[in-house]
């Protein structure tokens, strides 16, 4: 959810509520700031009325890296959208050409990305497992092409398709 804190537009990250022993209850709020993107962590009282910002979520794909920024665009209506590299963060390991996305705004400005829960990645550079080693579910280093290392089963070889689980980052499948 996005709320108007401090005359500012905040993206809220994590919410706990809590009720220590003998005092009153609070919310205890992880917000990063739209406008200069600076996280902190806050306590509302629980009587503390918020102003909720209304958020918007379009599916987009990836397109292209233009310099340091990644351009997605909208298949409906081929609008483009630019983000930083701050705000794809950890998603950069996932994304490649028309992998689809949602992207969250808030007062028309891209706010959070939301990868879908596998993609399909090409392996770069898998070496050979050694030989006898074959016991049960042995692992092997494997360099796919959006640069991530993973772990992956002996059998899988260079050029191959497999895909990733993108919320844990581990191997599930042939592709």
């Amino acid at each position: 959810m996005a709320i108007s804190y401090n005359g500012d537009l905040c993206v809220v990250l994590d919410v706990q509520h809590r009720t220590p022993g003998n005092l009153r209850a609070f919310v205890q709020a992880s917000i990063r700031s739209v406008r200069t993107g600076k996280s902190s962590d806050v306590r509302f009282s629980s009587t503390e009325k918020l102003e909720v910002v209304p958020m918007i979520t379009r599916k987009m794909e990836f397109s292209y890296m233009d310099q340091q920024d990644y351009v997605f665009s909208d298949p409906e209506t081929f609008e483009t959208v630019t983000l930083s590299p701050e705000l794809i963060g950890d998603a950069r390991s996932y994304l490649t050409e028309n992998v689809a996305v949602v992207v969250t705004f808030v007062e028309g400005k891209a706010v959070s990305i939301e990868l879908p829960p596998s993609v399909v990645l090409l392996v770069k550079d898998a070496p050979e497992g050694i030989k006898g080693d074959s016991a049960n579910n042995v692992l092997k280093p494997a360099t796919l092409e959006t640069g991530i290392a993973i772990q992956v089963p002996l059998f899988i070889k260079t050029g191959e398709r497999i895909k990733v689980d993108t919320r844990t980052g581990k191997y599930m499948e042939r592709a």
